[in-house]
């Protein structure tokens, strides 16, 4: 007994200071950095903001590979299923916490298959209205939507996208009915929105920006908590009359699960660096985006009370799983 304890122990140390070997000289090659989006995008940008940095901190290249597809699945697929070694990480967005309560036959486990290494940085989404809608405040769009000759018809980026579940939160926590119109894309959604097919959008704050100074589409409140740097005026929904309302975008860096944690302490320690960064903090500030910078244990607790948030909204809204 005591000679199989003993060579347990020995293998185990043997595993340790291999995995310690690996983690010192890494990275030796070029990591990639998927993109479960099509370029453009926030997820898109905010990943080659990050990864034009990274390379410099890493001594390596960070590649993005754009995954885009099946509501960013195929994009996380890819990462949960490739080798544990670091050299393939996920630029995740907050889809990976709704993803889990939309669709039935998902291939992967969000809470299990993924090694969280740092939230990265946090969007607000921002209620948006075409200019023909009467409503001023958030107080008056709730008004409208509770008279019974109207009907508010909103869009989204698509079923299960973050701009969606906002709408569906603030349907469900205003008691109103609203008419969805599913896009394929933010970029058909504005469209529809600025050329009067829908009334109401709740689009990324850089989505969204370029129409709000044109007159275009008017802004009644950002869907985050507090309210965002990037439009210090424009109070936040839950200020602005539907108090407890928060529907934020939030994207972060994981790896797959299984990799070494002397990997992920490396690619936390210089993702929190680059994030501090100040030409960083500059160039995600222009996007609307606020830096977060959590540790991977702050970054699984989230992803946890995010994914229960929403199914309970899916729920709630009476949302079948397709």
């Amino acid at each position: 007994m005591r000679r199989t304890v003993f060579a347990l122990c020995v293998v185990g140390a043997a595993f340790a200071t291999s995995q310690n070997s690996v983690a010192q000289s890494y990275p030796t090659r070029a990591i990639r950095l998927v993109v479960p989006s099509s370029p453009g995008g926030s997820t898109d940008i905010v990943g080659r903001v990050l990864a034009q940095k990274l390379s410099e901190l890493l001594g390596q290249q960070v590649v993005i590979d754009n995954r885009a597809g099946a509501g960013t699945m195929i994009g996380n697929e890819l990462v949960a299923k490739s080798p544990p070694d670091g050299y393939t990480v996920l630029m995740g967005i907050s889809t990976l916490a709704i993803i889990p309560a939309m669709y039935a036959n998902v291939r992967y486990d969000a809470l299990k298959d993924f090694a969280p290494i740092s939230q990265a940085v946090t969007l607000p989404n921002v209620l948006v209205v075409h200019p023909s809608v009467p409503a001023r405040s958030v107080k008056e769009l709730i008004a409208v939507g509770k008279t019974r000759r109207a009907q508010i018809v909103s869009g989204s980026a698509g079923t299960g996208t973050s701009p969606h579940l906002s709408l569906e939160l603030f349907r469900t926590m205003a008691g109103i009915d609203v008419v969805h119109v599913p896009y394929k894309g933010s970029g058909q959604a504005i469209i529809g929105l600025i050329s009067g097919e829908i009334a109401v959008l709740f689009p990324a704050l850089p989505t969204a920006m370029p129409h709000l100074k044109t007159g275009k589409a008017r802004a009644l409140g950002v869907t985050t908590a507090a309210r965002s740097q990037a439009m210090p005026d424009l109070p936040s929904i839950s200020e602005a009359g539907l108090r407890g309302y928060e529907a934020t975008q939030w994207f972060g860096v994981l790896a797959p699960a299984g990799t070494p944690r002397g990997i992920i302490d490396r690619l936390h320690q210089e993702v929190v660096t680059a994030l501090r960064s100040a030409e960083v903090k500059q160039s995600l500030a222009s996007e609307g985006a606020e830096v977060v910078a959590s540790t991977p244990e702050q970054f699984a607790a989230y992803i946890r009370s995010e994914t229960e948030k929403w199914a309970k909204v899916i729920k709630t809204a009476g949302i079948k799983p397709q």
